[in-house]
This record gives C-alpha cells, structure tokens and sequence, in this order.
C-alpha cells in the first residue's frame, strides 16, 4: 500500500474525520446560505447574469468558510503561514468554484434545471471535494 493510500485509507476510517466532517457540514451550511443568499440577491435583485453572480457569490462563501474552518474544523496546520494556507484553501475553493460553473452550466442548459436547483445539485458535489482536498493538503497531520 503506498503512502498516498495508507493516507487516505486512515482519513476516511478516522472518527475524527466523522466529526470534522459533520462540523464541516455545519461551516458549509453557513457558508452555503452566505453563498445562495449572495446568488439569490445579485441575480434577482441587481440584475447580475447567473453565471457571473454564482462566481461573486461563491467567492462569499469560500471565505466565510475559511474563517469558519479555522474556527470550528480544523486545529491542525500543516502550514504556519496563513496567507499560505488561505491561498491553497482559495485555490482548491477555484477548482470547486470550475466545478460549480461546469455543473450549474450543464444543469441549467443541457438539463434544463432553473439555476437554483442547479446550485442544490452542485453544493452537494463540491461539499466533498472540498472538505477531503482541504483536509488531506492543508489540515492533515500523519500519526506518527
């Protein structure tokens, strides 16, 4: 097994992972209404194309996320810079947020979703990739 698996098999068989992953879910929650509610106002109530006001919006969420992440998930570091830290965090929150436009777009243009369905469907989807990509590269710390 190599260490990439043994990594990965250890996190998912972690009760600590259950947990950071419910309070995750929490943090998301939060960040989630931050996001939709962003989405939401900047589209019906200023007018902002959906596809540019879910970026706006999404931008929102990451950080309320990050603050909240660090407040409430995580207390381990793998890194001691910050800004480091909340650039990767931002990074990995960018490949979300192509995910987030790449499945919103094929949801409401191929599927034919309304852009509020399409952004349930796609929370769901970059909720996970996003709490084990930010847990194994930023928040993950090997036993010893």
């Amino acid at each position: 097994m190599t260490d990439w698996s043994k990594m990965t098999d250890n996190l998912l068989r972690s009760q600590a992972t259950i947990y950071q992953l419910i309070r995750y879910g929490f943090v998301g929650g939060v960040a989630f209404i931050a996001d939709y509610g962003s989405l939401y106002a900047l589209t019906e109530w200023c007018g902002v194309q959906y596809l540019v006001s879910a970026a706006m919006a999404f931008i929102i969420g990451l950080t309320v996320n990050y603050v909240l992440s660090n407040l409430i998930v995580f207390s381990t570091h793998r890194l001691p810079n910050r800004w480091l830290e909340f650039a990767i965090f931002a990074l990995i929150g960018v490949v979300g947020l192509g995910l987030n436009e790449a499945i919103m777009y094929g949801c409401c243009e191929w599927a034919g979703l309304h852009y509020m369905i399409a952004k349930l469907i796609s929370t769901v989807l970059v909720f996970f990739w996003n709490f084990f990509i930010r847990k194994i590269t930023l928040f993950y710390k090997q036993p010893k």
